[in-house]
């Protein structure tokens, strides 16, 4: 792992686009279609066993890189040091190596199987983060706290139901993240022009068994300069981190000394040892924080060029797996930030105390209007909203007017400062948001 990037990448996520993943991709696609075309008698089953004999070892991924550059491809590089491990062994076995392929098709299918890898360690990231979602929306279900409208309190709301909101935001983009990397999961085999020429009449029985070798789904055609399928895939990554984002922000927020209603394990200051620093969601942060300018790359290389693009499909590679990547890594800070989280129940409460009543008065609004008219309303709240940020009581101040108090009910007069009483369908859409699993 590279210092520069450290902390917009996870060991997992490197290593599912390490350099010896993406070898062993692409020498997988080598085999299996050299199996496949044994199958369909296209080429020796001799040819094939051969081929697929080679390991791994022979390739030198930093050799292969520097040749990339010369032929804006590591597939040429890489055919060539695959052919000459297989002459070496089975001479007469070389002349069927990458037979009716196309540089492309080895890049595109070695980095398909590259996101299945990735996309298991982001699915087993989720499933962290959905459970201790769920854990602490059901622990604090009754948990009151100030609402917060443009960073300004509000009438209260429910740590549980904050906690289900992350979730349910992260439940859907994780639902269309699924869905994207499922529709990417494609094999990518087309030939030199994308009809598979070579192979005369034997082309889609080839495509057909390499499917099945590399358990990819067979498209209607190959996708050489159709780039739809990645495009969502990288857009959905857009969202999904985008989702860990809003979480992330909402706790480093609450982490705030002078907030202090909640905390994550956090890291330490070099120079300041009395700070708790908010480490995991400035993570998570970093990472999704590179998202919209990813997406934006890819979308920007979609018009490509007839059959085989210049230059936008070489950029995808790289902008691919560092949308994925940065993806993982900001679901896996989030990971430990929400299994790590502590929850200050008092000290939420002890806010809504702090604003003397004051963001009840919507409640005292909505109760007043009616009976007195809405101007009349407006002038007595906002006289008691006066008193709560002088450190009055909003309640005593209001209640002080006799208009006021004979609009209200015993009920309302007792209440007026009550959070339990003014959580409306809280717990409701709580339920909603968790789907009831408790």
């Amino acid at each position: 792992m590279a210092l520069f990037d450290a902390i917009v990448t996870s060991p997992d996520m490197d290593e599912a686009f390490s350099d010896a993943a993406i070898l062993s991709a692409m020498l997988r696609f080598e085999a299996a279609l050299a199996l496949a075309e044994a199958r369909a008698r296209v080429i020796p089953g001799a040819a094939a066993d051969a081929i697929a004999a080679v390991s791994p070892a022979a390739f030198d991924s930093e050799a292969i890189a520097r040749k990339a550059r010369a032929s804006a491809t590591p597939a040429i590089a890489f055919v060539e040091t695959l052919t000459a491990a297989v002459a070496s062994a089975h001479p007469s076995a070389a002349a069927y190596v990458h037979y009716g392929a196309t540089s492309q098709d080895v890049t595109d299918t070695a980095l398909v199987l590259c996101l299945r890898r990735a996309q298991n360690a982001i699915d087993a990231l989720h499933a962290r983060i959905d459970g201790a979602l769920r854990r602490l929306s059901k622990a604090h279900a009754s948990s009151v706290m100030l609402g917060r409208t443009l960073l300004q309190p509000a009438p209260p709301t429910t740590f549980g139901l904050k906690a289900a909101g992350w979730l349910g935001s992260l439940s859907r983009s994780h639902q269309g993240l699924t869905e994207a990397f499922a529709r990417s999961s494609v094999l990518q085999f087309g030939g030199a022009s994308g009809t598979l020429a070579a192979l005369h009449d034997r082309g889609l029985e080839v495509a057909q068994y390499l499917s099945r070798e590399l358990d990819l789904t067979l498209p209607d055609a190959p996708w050489h300069a159709h780039r739809d399928r990645l495009a969502f895939l990288v857009s959905a990554c857009g969202v999904y981190a985008g989702a860990i984002g809003k979480a992330a922000r909402d706790i480093a927020l609450l982490m705030q000394a002078e907030v202090a209603e909640a905390s994550e394990p956090g890291g330490t200051s070099s120079t300041m040892p009395h700070k708790r620093n908010p480490a995991g969601c400035a993570v998570a942060l970093a990472a999704a924080s590179r998202l919209p300018g990813l997406v934006a790359t890819f979308l920007a290389g979609m018009a490509q060029e007839h059959e085989r693009g210049v230059g936008g499909g070489q950029a995808e590679w790289a902008t691919v797996a560092t949308a994925v990547v940065a993806t993982g890594s900001a679901a896996s800070a989030l990971a430990g930030v929400v299994e790590g989280l502590r929850v200050d129940p008092e000290r939420m409460r002890q806010a809504i105390a702090e604003s003397h009543g004051a963001v009840f008065s919507e409640r005292a609004m909505m109760r007043l209007a009616p009976v007195l008219g809405r101007d009349v309303a407006a002038r007595l709240v906002a006289g008691a909203v006066a008193a709560a940020a002088r450190g009055e009581s909003f309640a005593s101040a209001l209640l002080a007017d006799p208009e006021a108090a004979a609009a209200l009910t015993d009920h309302d007069r007792a209440t007026l400062e009550s959070p339990e009483t003014y959580l409306g369908l809280a717990e409701q859409f709580r339920r909603r948001l968790t789907g009831g699993l408790e």
